[in-house]
Formats: structure tokens, sequence, C-alpha cells
């Protein structure tokens, strides 16, 4: 049992295509737990329905998969009591999705694949995100039967040179280090190796 009454909460963070899910998966199967893995992915394009298939393909068939693309702290609060490990994959994309809903909510302009929003509305999407980020840390970090939590390293690339970009990128960071705060253990996973910072 840690101190803050919960299982144990892992980080598991790296680039693109690091083999940081595969190691999570990996970390999960080990625990001897039933394991739900709770999925951020929203599958909007061909691309992404590939990516999504070859990662089911990949996990292990006792894994129970449930989509949660904004809400996932509805899971934790469900499963409470399930002795059900929880493997989310990933911060990543939840922080995207948190950001884009609440633009579409607030008056952000979709044109195609653009959106349009000013600093203020970018910046306030951004802090709401962060907000329920913290709460999700909170609810990860009490939860009973223990969390994987996969994300993405995404400040070590070139800065994006459009303003939606910028704050992805921003409070991808953040999210990343309210959640590693949290966490009894961090890992960060290079070429397929993994090294623990925490």
């Amino acid at each position: 049992m840690n101190d803050h009454g919960g299982g144990s909460l892992v980080l598991i963070t790296g680039g693109a295509r690091s083999g940081k899910s595969t190691f999570a998966e990996k970390l999960a199967l080990e625990s001897g737990k039933e394991v739900i893995y709770l999925a951020t992915a929203r599958v909007e394009d061909e691309e992404m329905r590939e990516r999504v298939a070859a990662h089911k393909k990949r996990r292990p068939e006792n894994f129970r998969t449930v989509e949660e693309p904004e809400e996932p702290q509805l899971i934790f609060e469900k499963e409470t009591g399930s002795g059900n490990l929880v493997l989310l994959d990933c911060l990543t994309l939840l922080v995207s999705n948190r950001i884009l809903a609440d633009l579409d909510r607030h008056g952000a302009v979709r044109q195609g694949e653009d959106i349009f929003a000013d600093e203020r509305l970018l910046e306030e999407a951004g802090q709401r995100a962060l907000g329920y980020i913290t709460g999700l840390a909170q609810a990860a970090a009490k939860y009973p039967a223990g969390v994987v939590v996969v994300t993405n390293e995404v400040g070590m690339g070139v800065v994006p040179n459009y303003p939606l970009g910028r704050v992805f990128r921003d409070y991808s960071g953040r999210a990343n280090q309210i959640m590693a705060e949290a966490a009894d253990q961090l890992w960060l996973v290079v070429c397929g190796i993994p090294k623990r910072f925490k």
C-alpha cells in the first residue's frame, strides 16, 4: 500500500515508436491481475483505425479494452473494488481530446482539419485540461488495484509553428509533470529499452 492510500501508479513515457506501450503491457501482464486497457484514442481516419487494430492485435487476449477518449476517471470510479489493474494509453491523446472538445464548446472555428481560436481561448482550454488531469492523477494514485499510464515525451522535437500545436505541446508537458509527481514509478523508454527514473 502506498502513502496515498491506493495501489501503485506507474507512468511510462517516451517518444513515438519507442516501445513504451509494449513495456506498459508487459508490466500490466506481470502484475498477475485482470487488466482493463483504457484507450483514449479517437478513431477518426483510416490511419488511426490501422494503428488501433495493430495495438489490439498485440495485446494479450485477457486484456479487456474500454474506450474512453475524454472521461477516463469514470472507469476508475466504476472499477474501484474490482481488483482490476487499469492501463491507460495514452495521456497525451487524452490532453489533446480534452483541449479540442473544450475549444469546440467555447467557440473555436473548424474549417476542415484546421481549428481557429484566439490565444485566450487556447490558454483557457489548456488550463481546463490541466485541471482535469490533476484530478485524474489523484484518482489514479488512489485506485486500489494499481494504474499504469502511458504518455508521450513531446517536448524534444521541433517547436510547432502554429499556436494550437504549441499549446498542445506545452500542456502535454505540464500534464506529464502532474502525473509524474503523483506516480510511484516513472519510466522512460528509448529504442525499446526502459530506464526507471523514480
